[in-house]
């Protein structure tokens, strides 16, 4: 009777899927063009770039795809996405052979290439050409925001007219996606991530050791001795030397800083500047300029500026007005190598704000902001600069690290509480967040506008409303641990790996949430949740990546041949392996004929799959089972002890499970148990 029922069900599942698949035919046989706004867009732009393109009429090549498997459209920004997701098997999988492809056809656009090189035309697209009848322009001057173009014509004669003019070189289609799918920094691999993890780490130690030679200049002047204020003794002081400020409280202190020089305190316990209360108390406008060892109180209550000088024609001119130019304790510009450690500052906006100055360093800084967060502002906000964050406390206000366009910054080994966002990304791309501390905020790390080739290592995240949430593509999510929070992982990024991860106790382990699902999620271990995960609308998604899935707690199966991968698929979000760790015998269920009838089934035919997702090889054991071992032993220890002593390349951070009490099963004992069971 089982076997009936499920058969009726899958004859019902039929009639109602027959149509899905359907695609719109033109009357010679091949796919219309749809307005692109309609289309489920992909694009090699981040949203910075995408901006910059749309401020200045520039020209970004555009391409359509027409599945067999995906009712959506899916449309291409630029031509390398789509080159790349042609190229993964495991989309194919998914989404099945394109029906048909057509790209921008540029033979009789008007094409110039601007003063800054980018691609520009004067009268839009002038048709789509089926990318098999399509030649196309590579390594010619011309780019767009952020990288080279690809140029597509119908007709080779109009392509070499381009190439002779702007240079380059004249390929097929076939020609194309050999020369994209050569590039090998794409490869979605764990050491992918930590070899540029390796490379933003050093970076970071180079610009630390720069700007520590600041702390070393010789005293020429000291307040109270020398000069009867701060300002008085800046104005004496020649340039590359310190002014030392002996212990004490200086009031009425809003200086601005116009040459290289070191303003040391005596502590930060010791040596207190405090503001009047109106806009930032030290405003640093050169290079090179240091501040150590004191405390900053009295800053303004100013959230942005209204007569600040910015550019009003730049697309991110409010963001600059309100954000980046709000009273700070320290706020740098035009700044580059400058440097503020052992400093606690205490504000109702801004603690430390960087803009246009690369290479600042912040370091064991303590920054006391107002809570609820939203009484509160940025601890510390970098805009455009690239700028060294570490070994931070930061307790209290919005975000801990706010990063607008602060291309290659480095956060690392801060602790962030009762914030909304512990580190929150905009328009940011190529960064490292690694090994730090996030615990009681609305969200641990973030990061927003589809940045590209972001690094997010060996964070840990607990007692939060997410814990981890990276949008954009090509980005790195390694090694990080998130307990007790509502969500685990949030997957929302394109061409992404989310590896390594270790989710115990939250509400969701793992949340998908991208309409065409392009990323690697694999090897991560997901433990005690009340749901291993959960899929926003959109196919199925195939979590699991070079022939390895993840580790879903009491999944069942066996591993007859010892390879640490159960014979059974799983599928985290079905109506029957959802409850396979909270309900032991689902086991027997999942093992019934008709269940077995339905997924093999659902295995032939793409459209009887159910929304959500699958683990095609699911693991027989934990990944990293001594950080699963030690956080479910000590839930209520500093979290940085788990991996510090297990994973020396990998931090983790605080992350107490207010859900889990400290008799957990999942010890070593138990560990080995689960591989002997899967083996029986």
């Amino acid at each position: 009777m089982a076997a009936r029922g499920a058969l009726a069900v899958l004859v019902g599942v039929l009639l109602v899927s027959s149509s899905v698949f359907v695609t719109d035919v033109g009357p010679t046989g091949d796919v219309d063009p749809v307005p692109f706004e309609d289309t489920i867009v992909l694009t090699d732009l981040t949203d910075a770039e995408r901006r910059i393109a749309e401020e200045r009429g520039l020209a970004v090549p555009r391409a359509e795809v027409f599945y067999s498997r995906y009712r959506y459209v899916v449309g291409h920004v630029g031509l390398s996405s789509l080159v790349d997701v042609l190229g993964d098997d495991a989309h194919a999988r998914q989404f099945g052979e394109p029906l048909d492809i057509l790209v921008s056809d540029y033979t009789t656009a008007t094409l110039a290439v601007t003063d800054e090189g980018y691609l520009a035309t004067t009268d839009g697209y002038a048709s789509w050409v089926a990318v098999e009848h399509a030649v196309f322009v590579v390594n010619s001057s011309a780019r767009r925001p952020g990288g080279s173009v690809v140029v597509p014509f119908s007709e080779r004669a109009a392509a070499r007219a381009f190439a002779s003019e702007h240079g380059g070189e004249v390929v097929d289609w076939a020609g194309l996606q050999a020369r994209e799918r050569d590039r090998g920094d794409r490869r979605l691999a764990v050491e992918t991530g930590l070899a540029l993890a390796s490379d933003r780490h050093a970076w970071a130690d180079r610009a630390t050791a720069d700007a520590r030679r600041l702390a070393e200049r010789p005293v020429s002047v000291v307040v109270g001795e020398d000069a009867p204020t701060l300002a008085a003794a800046i104005a004496a002081a020649p340039p590359n030397t310190t002014v030392r400020v002996p212990a004490g409280n200086y009031s009425d202190v809003n200086v601005t800083v116009r040459k290289p020089v070191t303003i040391a305190g005596a502590g930060a316990n010791a040596t207190t500047l405090v503001g009047t209360g109106n806009g930032s108390v030290l405003r640093v406008l050169d290079a090179q300029v240091a501040v150590t060892d004191l405390a900053i109180e009295g800053v303004g209550e100013g959230k942005g500026v209204p007569n600040v000088s910015v550019d009003e024609g730049a697309w991110d001119a409010l963001v600059m007005r309100s954000y980046a130019h709000a009273a700070s304790g320290v706020e740098f510009e035009n700044a580059s190598g400058s440097y503020v450690a052992d400093v606690r500052v205490t504000t109702p906006s801004n603690g430390v704000t960087v803009r246009y100055s690369d290479g600042v360093v912040v370091e064991r800084v303590h920054v006391d902001g107002r809570s609820p967060w939203l009484e509160g502002f940025m601890s510390t906000l970098a805009a455009h600069s690239r700028v060294v964050i570490q070994d931070s406390t930061f307790d209290g206000g919005r975000d801990g690290v706010y990063m607008h366009v602060a291309d290659g910054t480095v956060v690392r080994g801060n602790d962030f509480r009762n914030l909304r966002f512990g580190v929150h990304e905009m328009y940011t791309s190529e960064t490292l967040v690694a090994d730090n501390v996030v615990a009681d905020a609305d969200t641990g790390i973030v990061v927003m506008t589809r940045p590209e080739r972001n690094v997010v290592l060996g964070n840990a995240v607990r007692d939060s409303g997410v814990g981890v949430d990276v949008a954009g593509r090509s980005s790195f999510v390694l090694r990080n641990v998130a307990v007790g929070n509502d969500i685990g992982l949030t997957v929302g990024s394109y061409r992404s790996l989310y590896a390594e991860n270790t989710l115990y106790g939250n509400g969701v382990g793992i949340s998908g949430s991208t309409l065409v699902p392009t990323n690697a999620v694999a090897r991560n271990d997901v433990v005690r949740s009340d749901a291993y995960a959960e899929a926003s609308l959109g196919p199925v998604r195939v979590w699991s990546h070079d022939g390895r899935g993840n580790y879903w707690a009491g999944a069942p199966g066996t591993d007859r041949d010892g390879d640490g991968v159960l014979e059974r698929t799983f599928r985290p979000t079905g109506a029957v392996d959802r409850h396979a760790e909270a309900v032991p015998s689902v086991h027997v269920l999942a093992r019934s004929p008709a269940v077995s009838l339905l997924r093999s089934s659902a295995a032939e035919m793409p459209g009887l799959r159910p929304e959500g997702v699958l683990d095609v090889a699911p693991l027989a054991a934990p990944v990293r089972p001594d950080v699963l071992e030690r956080v479910a032993a000590t839930p209520d220890a500093d979290p940085r002890s788990w991996l510090n002593a297990t994973a020396p390349d990998s931090t983790t951070a605080n992350a107490t499970d207010h859900r889990v009490t400290g008799d957990d099963s999942v010890t070593r004992p138990a560990v080995e148990h689960a591989k002997e069971v899967h083996r029986a």
